[in-house]
């Protein structure tokens, strides 16, 4: 039986998904793991994987069309297996073994891809999105840099051993120090510039969004989608996080300064506010300090009401490098690892390729929460709030444990949510923009 080629789910919101590109043709031979086609995501493009070897036949979509996540877009047959009608009747020449099928007679089997050398531009070459940052950052031409990987597409080893061999004219070049010392880690430079905000014009209060560690504005995108369409939003990115510069900061009551700073200039009026995990405890700052500007708190497993958290997880989030050091950490923030899928975790990787953000967010989470303990203190805040709050935690959180809410008043209300973990708004974000809507709206 032909293996069935699915569109994937590289976010837990994703329902359909643009095919940009075939890396292999109709006809041709591809070999599980290798690059299969890529899809265009709201971040970036992303390859996909073929799940098994063989001939890829019954093209079923062709780049730039959108296809469901679960639809199949091509079938992979195994070497010899007859090819006959696609599953879903497309229209294909009928073969009749043993004679070769037409589809099949461009390549012939034992004529491998040559050599990886003959890709014309940079535009058109094939290569991983790491090896064009490491090409692009050493000043390597892609185009001089010959692929071992699928079909001659080029590959981090392939850059680095570039590297390598163009060493010794840099030295050459060098007026001091002729040999190289060794690599020193990596370092990176505070940014300047505001943290980085985004809105939704919509009717009414706005609602001001605060995301939490080593996340994103962009994880808000499944509540997003089930609040009201015309609901106003305003997503600020933490420093050296999403889209905005990289910062060094000292604890948590400068970090909370910076985003007063922000708020000051984004909330021209009363307005909402809503965060999660650190996001939740800089919204607790925030209300505290602004409590005539803020109408409504709601706080998704708020950071600062207990000395426990998961710092290997979260340091371990910050650190990984690649999508198989990410992926394990990434599955403790839902209530069972099956909630993180392997692609989910490519998409994710897609927005932490820079070695200097990640630094960032390593040196912030060593300050924030030092041998793996919240280093702040916020249940003092938490009781001189008058505005209504609103708390939302999973039972199954792995991050933050929820018994920190019952630090909570009398006064807010708190939902504890069965079968949820770390981030309900992904994780359940129906409930979650139901208990928020009529939190917003009382």
């Amino acid at each position: 039986m032909p293996v069935e080629v699915i569109m994937p789910k590289v976010d837990m919101d994703m329902a359909t998904g643009k095919l940009a590109v075939w890396h292999v043709a109709e006809g041709e031979t591809v070999k599980k793991g290798a690059a299969l086609f890529d899809i265009e995501t709201d971040k970036a493009a992303m390859e996909v994987e073929a799940p098994a070897t063989g001939r890829l036949h019954h093209i079923l979509a062709a780049p730039g069309e959108t296809v469901a996540v679960g639809k199949p877009v091509a079938f992979i047959y195994a070497e010899g297996e007859a090819v006959g009608t696609s599953p879903v009747a497309v229209e294909e020449p009928k073969v009749e073994a043993p004679a070769p099928a037409p589809v099949a007679a461009p390549v012939a089997v034992a004529a491998p891809a040559p050599a990886p050398a003959a890709v014309p531009d940079s535009a058109d070459l094939r290569a991983t999105p790491v090896a064009r940052r490491l090409a692009r950052e050493a000043g390597l031409a892609l185009a001089a840099i010959a692929g071992t990987g699928p079909r001659g597409r080029i590959q981090r080893a392939d850059v680095e051993a570039a590297v390598v061999r163009a060493k010794p004219a840099l030295v050459a070049e060098a007026p001091v120090a002729p040999v190289a010392t060794p690599a020193a880690p990596i370092t990176w430079e505070p940014q300047p510039g505001d943290l980085n905000v985004t809105t939704r014009k919509g009717s009414g209060v706005p609602l001001v969004m605060i995301h939490g560690f080593a996340a994103d504005s962009y994880g808000w995108r499944p509540l997003e989608d089930a609040l009201p369409k015309d609901q106003a939003l305003i997503r600020i990115d933490l420093p050296s996080h999403g889209r905005s510069p990289l910062k060094r900061v000292g604890g948590f009551a400068e970090l909370a300064k910076l985003m007063v700073q922000v708020f000051d200039r984004v909330a021209e009026g009363p307005v909402h506010v809503l965060g999660h995990s650190l996001g939740g405890g800089l919204a607790l700052a925030l209300a505290d300090i602004r409590p005539r500007q803020v109408r409504t708190l709601s706080l998704i497993a708020p950071a600062g009401l207990g000395p426990e958290i998961d710092g290997a997880a979260l340091n371990g989030i910050a650190r990984a490098a690649s999508v198989d050091s990410l992926a394990p950490w990434l599955k403790r923030l839902t209530a069972r690892p099956e909630g993180i899928s392997h692609d989910f975790a490519k998409a994710a990787m897609l927005a932490r390729l820079d070695p200097g953000l990640r630094e960032a967010q390593q040196e912030l989470g060593a300050v924030l929460f030092p041998d793996g303990v919240q280093a702040f203190d916020l249940t003092a805040a938490l009781g001189r709030i008058a505005m209504p709050t609103l708390m939302i935690w999973g039972r199954d959180d792995h991050i933050l444990p929820w018994r920190q809410a019952l630090a909570a008043p009398g006064e807010v209300a708190l939902h504890l949510l069965r079968g949820v973990g770390h981030v309900p708004q992904m994780e359940d974000p129906a409930t979650v923009a139901a208990l928020l809507g009529r939190h917003l709206r009382g």
